[in-house]
């Protein structure tokens, strides 16, 4: 919804502007200016990026308008499930090697389908605390690990919105090209009528228009909504993170699901209340008991 209000209300405060100073509209319609910018912006994206970031770009694309990637269900679950976990103890986990080893088909993991339908977190979870029954429980050498993967995580996601951004800063330049090829044409018409002269040199400077327009109108702000989603993905890595961390430091593991809690945005951050229920109902789902 927010996209779709930016793009209205900058459609209509340059397009309304120009038409109240007495512009005509019909003078911006240039199509082969546009077909100029875009295809040359386009192009230079496809030469300066990776399959996978063409093809990322596009699946981001078409998920911006959506609603967030983790919302409050999500982490209810999460915490949930990490309640599970750290409610074992370090010992107990051997309980759950097996699921462990093989998070993507596991009995205990399939029963939260928010996390087990994502490959990427429940593999992020299971590796470390396999770590930990390898014999890795100390904070200290796990955290450095951790923020290993995290930061390889964060630049994997930040590559689109960073490839975006580029477009975004050379767009207006590439509206100049777009300006000086209509202003070539121009010349060639050089004897044509004042009229008509200045129809296409006024027709050229829309390049330019264009230019700044898409770059700083169009493409920066959809380059800065998917770098906001995509740091929320991050939040998601970093609340397992500060969770497991406090599992390590021996803490009680209500006290590491609230580690997490406090890591995550009051927009989709659970009330304690609501924890709480999402633990019994975990609870029940997996046949272990509550406890304290």
């Amino acid at each position: 919804m927010n996209l779709i209000i930016g793009f209205v209300l900058v459609a209509a405060s340059v397009l309304g502007g120009f038409a109240a100073m007495g512009g005509s509209l019909s003078v911006l319609w240039q199509p082969f200016e546009l077909i100029i910018i875009v295809g040359a912006a386009l192009g230079a994206f496809v030469i300066a990026n990776p399959v996978s970031v063409l093809v990322d770009t596009l699946r981001s694309l078409l998920a911006i308008g959506r609603q967030r990637p983790y919302d409050k269900e999500d982490y209810l679950e999460l915490f949930a499930l990490l309640y599970m976990l750290f409610k074992t103890g370090k010992d107990d986990l051997k309980s759950l090697e097996k699921d462990l080893d093989d998070p993507l088909t596991s009995k205990f993991f399939s029963a939260f389908p928010a996390i087990s339908g994502k490959r990427r977190n429940v593999v992020f979870l299971a590796d470390y605390l396999r770590l930990v029954l390898l014999g890795s429980e100390k904070s200290h050498e796990l955290e450095p690990l951790i923020d290993t993967e995290i930061d390889s995580i964060e630049q994997e996601l930040n590559k689109v919105p960073n490839a975006l951004n580029v477009m975004a800063d050379s767009l207006p330049a590439v509206g100049i090209v777009a300006a000086v090829l209509g202003v070539i044409n121009a010349m060639g018409a050089i004897s044509e009528p004042p009229a008509v002269l200045g129809a296409l040199i006024g027709g050229a400077m829309v390049g330019t228009f264009m230019g700044v327009l898409l770059s700083y109108g169009v493409v920066g702000p959809i380059a800065g909504a998917i770098r906001d989603r995509r740091e929320q993905e991050v939040t998601y890595f970093l609340a397992v993170k500060s969770s497991l961390m406090a599992f390590l430091n021996g803490y009680h593991p209500r006290i590491c699901v609230e580690y997490a809690r406090k890591t995550v945005s009051e927009e989709v951050r659970p009330h304690f209340e609501e924890v709480e229920g999402a633990m019994r109902d975990a609870s029940q789902r997996t046949g272990m008991e509550l406890g304290g």
